[in-house]
């Protein structure tokens, strides 16, 4: 399996290790890939595009950022996720040290404040508290029958009624697009 050139994972896993720190070192997954799904989703709503580009995924516990999850099962290998990321050992996923906000120097302040957002209003839920909550309050998501599907970001633009649903998709794309230039030109 290859990590898609467009899939920023410094930025995935600033955003994981933020989560991960406030949760005291060692989070769940479950209840982590939960927090990421919410926090893009809660950005997604407030400014009509992710914190950072994903495939969504329906699976039988709920929405999911499927690069992120591949990422924190140890699938997949990058130097900007190692920096903040120490592993998965077991149903845990824990950090390399303790971050201030300071270091997720790949977030913005607009960024921040979505996943801050979304950590005072669920963050104190279990793995499985929050998993439930996201079949009830992710539309979005349906039921994979133990398989996974995918989410696209049209559906999830709808269910968050927004206006310009396919106008607003076409952005997303674009904007995936450029950040696969960009890391092409790194190469």
């Amino acid at each position: 399996m290859k990590i898609a050139t467009w899939f920023n994972a410094r930025k995935a896993a600033q955003v994981t290790a933020f989560f991960v720190v406030r949760d005291g070192g060692s989070a769940p997954v479950l209840k982590l890939i939960k927090l990421i799904y919410l926090s893009n989703r809660k950005h997604i709503e407030k400014f009509n595009f992710p914190i950072f580009y994903d495939c969504l995924v329906s699976m039988p516990h709920g929405p999911v950022n499927s690069m992120t999850l591949n990422f924190i099962d140890g699938a997949f290998k990058d130097a900007g996720w190692d920096q903040f990321i120490g592993g998965r050992h077991g149903y845990d996923v824990t950090v390399t040290r303790t971050f201030d906000d300071d270091a997720l120097d790949e977030l913005s302040d607009a960024e921040l404040e979505s996943l801050n957002e979304v950590w005072s209003e669920l963050g104190h839920m279990d793995r499985w508290v929050i998993r439930d909550y996201t079949h009830t309050h992710c539309p979005e998501w349906e039921d994979p029958n133990g398989s996974s599907t995918p989410i696209p970001y049209g559906r999830l633009l709808k269910h968050l009624r927004k206006q310009s649903v396919d106008d607003l998709d076409q952005n997303i794309r674009e904007e995936r697009e450029i950040d696969e230039i960009f890391a092409s030109l790194r190469e």
